[in-house]
């Protein structure tokens, strides 16, 4: 029996070990974002007797200054031989990435699709308004479980949790107070947010991707206008990839909003490097106020920006219902988030 019993002790050991092992290797350790998706079409793009740059590589400038040694036909030929590159293509001229993705993406007849991919669980981007004339950029950036399926319908079917429906929230709000203000608002869904409340969310793998993604679009918005100003909108894990990607972001990013934050990947608001403003609010009954504000060996995203020790200015929310509730019309966040989406004005949306 006392053999038994050692051996089934040890069994037990080694089980525990094993899960520890396996929870290190899994869960803990260094970020390291996720290598990025194939692009359709690669071999013959590269392939292409002009040298187009390559889509994984090339700069939003280099991109640009492709596009600028092509004939219209050239352009078009491109356009329509591979739209899945062309209408993804930080750099590449607006109209030429509408036409890509509206030929991909039928049912968006009408919108203003700046990038499109239905493989996975999707990405897709969408402007309001006029991008080419815009002198304030406004870019929102969702957070966990926001896929292509539920972009303009919400997960659940819940309106309020849809990117899509959000942005037009905000562009509306900032048209109401401001009919001929030049500004443009784009709904982000550029990388691949975590599902559910698993590893993914814990960890900051796919917040590093979409920082990555994010910066580089970010330095396409602004490509050839220094007059431009932009704002960079985080929402739940969202706001993880703004923070990662605020070293990286362009000077011409003059705001940084964190709402319904778990963190921004630092201690407080001298950790993202950045210039930009820093605002942050939580609801009241926003769920994630009980979220710990720790970051351990790669698990966590640091403390909430909506602390008062994090640094950051203050964004007024008193009003705002849970944690999808801040483009409600009506709400002190959204009317907020219009103030800051505006051009700059000298106003202060507290």
């Amino acid at each position: 029996m006392p053999n038994v019993m050692v051996t089934s002790r040890r069994a037990l050991v080694a089980t525990v070990l094993t899960g520890v092992g396996l929870l290190g290797g899994l869960l803990l350790g260094p970020t390291r974002p996720a290598p990025a998706a194939d692009v359709p079409g690669l071999s013959g793009w590269l392939a292409e007797p002009l040298s187009p740059p390559d889509p994984r590589t090339g700069t939003p400038a280099q991109v640009a200054a492709f596009f600028t040694r092509l004939t219209p036909a050239q352009a078009a030929a491109y356009t329509t031989r591979y739209p899945a590159i062309v209408g993804n293509l930080d750099g590449a001229p607006l109209a030429s990435r509408y036409t890509a993705n509206q030929a991909r993406f039928p049912q968006s007849a009408g919108r203003q699709i700046l990038a499109f991919d239905d493989r996975g669980d999707g990405l897709i981007t969408e402007v309001l308004g006029d991008l080419e004339t815009a002198d304030r950029v406004t870019v929102l950036v969702p957070g966990v479980d926001t896929r292509l399926a539920d972009f303009d319908t919400g997960l659940g079917g819940v309106q309020r949790r849809a990117t899509g429906w959000q942005a037009r929230q905000l562009f509306d709000r900032v048209l109401a107070a401001d009919p001929g203000a030049r500004v443009a608002v784009v709904a982000w869904l550029g990388y691949d947010p975590p599902e559910g409340m698993g590893r993914a969310t814990l960890r900051e793998d796919r917040a590093a991707a979409g920082a990555a993604a994010l910066d580089r679009f970010v330095d396409g918005l602004v490509l050839g206008r220094p007059d431009r100003s932009v704002a960079v909108v985080g929402h739940s894990y969202g706001s993880t990839v703004a923070g990662l990607a605020a070293p990286g972001l362009s000077s011409q990013v003059t705001d940084l909003v964190a709402i319904g934050s778990p963190g921004m990947g630092v201690t407080g608001r001298a950790g993202l490097r950045t210039g930009a403003e820093v605002w942050a609010c939580a609801a009241p009954d926003d769920w994630i106020r009980r979220v710990p504000g720790l970051r351990v060996l790669g698990v966590g995203h640091g403390r909430l920006p909506s602390d008062p020790g994090f640094g950051a200015r203050p964004l007024p929310c008193d009003d705002v219902d849970g944690h999808d509730g801040y483009f409600v019309p009506g709400t002190t966040a959204l009317g907020a988030m219009a103030d800051i989406a505006r051009p700059r004005s000298g106003q202060d949306p507290r």
